[in-house]
């Protein structure tokens, strides 16, 4: 679309305001150029074009994504509607349903996306450390940051609604199921592979637990305007729970075989 300047006596400050009411009225998710080809064949100088840039699939597909975490984490699945992810992310309902086919399997689809970033970021962090003792605390350091700087996604993850329905429900297991598994591998202890296993979902429980508590406080405070101590700080936080599991790891053996017997 293009936007040509009125008579030459119209002053600048006119034609300024006159392009801020315009792009006022367009979508905030398009993006726009100005025409600098000044004196080309066809085009009135100093004129200014209006360019709607298409996003590629893939990047309109991860903006869809971030717009309905947070519109999700406000609202809850049932208060949320296709209609407000698309006006909320500026594009059109048939837009977003070429991405989605129902706001069902778009949640479904942001769980498993929160998921993956959890445990790309744990796992990243257990990666860079020098040690088992600090890779507990690296491990434990990444959760707390991701739920501090990624609140509305811990809460899409782990929060109630998506425990109330059954395939919601599955689909939280199956992430905590593979955070699990990738904790499983570095605890270093003569165990079997399901005693492990069993420990490394202790392990999870453990920060999914104390994120939880640790969120409600948070919004707590934000509510008291309460001001911020250690205890909002996901370092000290991981700290605190990595000397805890740290401890416990430590005292971790095979179950004598006497322990498991049945006695009538």
């Amino acid at each position: 679309m293009r936007l040509s300047p009125g008579p030459r006596h119209q002053s600048s400050a006119h034609k300024a305001l006159f392009l801020l009411f315009f792009l006022e009225k367009v979508p905030s998710s398009h993006r726009f150029a100005q025409n600098d080809r000044f004196g080309t064949p066809g085009e009135v100088p100093g004129s200014v074009c209006v360019v709607v840039v298409r996003l590629p699939a893939a990047r309109r597909r991860r903006q869809l994504l971030d717009v309905a975490l947070e519109v999700f984490a406000a609202e809850g699945y049932h208060g949320t509607s296709m209609d407000q992810v698309a006006v909320t992310a500026g594009v059109t309902k048939p837009v977003l349903y070429q991405h989605f086919g129902s706001k069902r399997s778009l949640y479904l689809e942001l769980l498993e996306d929160v998921g993956n970033q959890l445990l790309e970021e744990i796992t990243a962090a257990v990666a860079a450390a020098v040690g088992p003792r600090q890779q507990v605390e690296a491990g434990f350091t990444a959760y707390y940051q991701f739920v501090a700087g990624r609140e509305s996604a811990f809460r899409l993850l782990f929060g109630s609604g998506a425990r109330r329905d059954e395939e919601f429900a599955e689909a939280v297991r199956r992430v905590e199921d593979t955070i699990a598994e990738a904790v499983a591998v570095l605890v270093e202890a003569d165990l079997d592979d399901e005693h492990r296993l069993f420990l490394a979902h202790g392990i999870v429980g453990l920060a999914e637990s104390t994120s939880r508590r640790w969120v409600a406080q948070r919004a707590a405070g934000r509510q008291l305007g309460a001001p911020v101590g250690p205890d909002a700080d996901p370092i000290v936080l991981a700290r605190r729970i990595a000397e805890l599991a740290w401890a416990g790891l430590r005292g971790v053996h095979r179950d004598a075989d006497a322990s498991l017997k049945v006695h009538p």
